[in-house]
């Protein structure tokens, strides 16, 4: 059984209440740190630690005369504590608070993903083996080329997710990192000790060099690696929707009880979760484009990345959470029809055999030129009318001076294109 996608768990993240916590939770770490150094009196420590809380109208309103959301959360905590609470934010700047508490979003957002990641793998997996002798045709530029199993298709799929996880790690990595060095990055009103003590409490890195902020190159890894990941389930469902297609109908999502399709046309079982999926990459790749372009700022800092963060932040995590999600249902439910497959397989009267009389033409000793003329001659005349390629070379002078009927038997086994099968399927899944 699949679980639903956590859109809730993502949601939390990235509310405001939580956003707020997580800057509270840099703001103590910060005042702990500088209490173990002398700079805070344990009292004060004490007593911030047992008054602060999270108000989110109380914020919101004072905000409305700062225009200044860190002032006005800062000048909420202070209501709170009282004199104490000049101890609060000592020595940092805002982009401290901001994008520190902003790595812990993002890596606990990917945690989701990652999830959600496995759950498709397992899925996959799952189609593979169960497919893995599936007959269906192979197609390059989308015309018949040679058979291939639908076990084979799903295991190209498994290992471009596990690829795909791979990247969403390396890009936790990356964003796992946070910053106390104050206005410009020089710690010049508050300790490295601060830093490193913040960052290990909230399960980050200290950024080794920064200025005010992060390097936005950092968040740019993230955002594109979101978006090569929307870009793989794109081409899952784009694959799907031209599998459903009613002149193909190999496979189809589930059509469930009830459901309709059109307001015009009863009949109609259109690849709508394929077609959402598609729509939503597109959305999620012009999050990577907006994070690449917040790399170039001003000097040490300017705000331009801000506004941008606060959009692509929630919106690309929880959009990629759902289409994961909603992908991995859809492919635990997908109905697969292998009779259709080999159908379709069976339609162009063997020509799919052409590269395999081609090279043992060659063998026998025929020119590549003359074999590829031959092959290429009876299989447009078996194409064009609608005859059996076999016949067509049985009977041909130039093909019986290679080739024995025997010869022609063993060429027109389609088994002898799945001999590899199984060493595809070790390389993929026993690595």
């Amino acid at each position: 059984m699949i679980p639903r996608y956590s859109r809730e768990k993502m949601e939390k993240i990235w509310s405001p209440q939580n956003r707020y916590q997580k800057w509270l939770d840099v703001e103590i770490a910060a005042c702990e740190a500088m209490a173990k150094k002398g700079k805070i009196p344990q009292k004060a420590l004490a007593n911030i630690k047992s008054k602060v809380s999270i108000n989110v109208d109380r914020i919101d309103e004072i905000e409305k005369t700062t225009k200044h959301d860190v002032i006005a959360f800062l000048t909420s905590l202070t209501e709170k504590v009282g004199e104490d609470g000049r101890f609060i934010h000592m020595g940092l700047t805002s982009s401290d608070v901001l994008d520190t508490s902003l790595a812990v979003q993002l890596k606990e957002s990917t945690e989701i993903l990652l999830s959600d990641i496995d759950e498709l793998i397992k899925v996959l997996k799952k189609k593979a083996f169960e497919h893995k002798k599936t007959l269906m045709i192979g197609r390059s530029h989308g015309i018949h080329a040679e058979p291939i199993t639908f076990g084979l298709k799903m295991a190209l799929w498994y290992q471009e997710m596990q690829r795909n996880r791979q990247r969403l790690v390396n890009a936790k990595e990356s964003i796992s990192y946070g910053k106390v060095a104050g206005a410009v990055g020089t710690f010049s009103f508050v300790e490295p000790f601060v830093e490193e003590y913040v960052c290990k409490k909230l399960g980050l890195k200290p950024a080794p060099v920064s200025t005010q902020i992060i390097q936005r190159d950092r968040h740019a890894e993230f955002f594109t690696t979101l978006a090569i990941i929307a870009s793989s389930l794109d081409k899952f469902a784009q694959e799907i929707r031209l599998l459903q297609r009613t002149e193909v109908r190999e496979a189809e999502e589930y059509f469930s009880p009830g459901q309709k399709g059109s307001s015009a046309m009863p009949h109609k079982r259109n690849p709508v979760l394929s077609e959402n999926i598609s729509g939503l990459a597109r959305l999620v790749r012009s999050y990577a484009l907006a994070a690449l372009e917040d790399v170039a700022l001003w000097h040490e800092r300017d705000i331009s990345h801000s506004s941008v963060e606060r959009v692509i932040g929630p919106d690309a995590t929880t959009v990629l959470d759902f289409m994961l999600g909603r992908f991995t249902s859809l492919m635990d439910k997908l109905v697969v029809y292998p009779e259709r497959m080999l159908t379709n397989l069976n339609m162009t009267h063997g020509v799919i055999f052409s590269q395999m009389v081609l090279l043992a033409l060659i063998e026998k000793g025929a020119t590549r030129e003359d074999a590829y003329a031959i092959v290429q001659k009876n299989a447009m005349k078996s194409w064009n009318e609608n005859l059996e390629f076999s016949e067509l070379l049985a009977a041909d002078a130039a093909v019986k001076k290679y080739l024995t009927p025997k010869d022609l038997d063993k060429i027109f086994n389609v088994n002898n294109f799945l001999k590899n099968i199984n060493f595809i399927y070790k390389r993929v899944f026993n690595r």
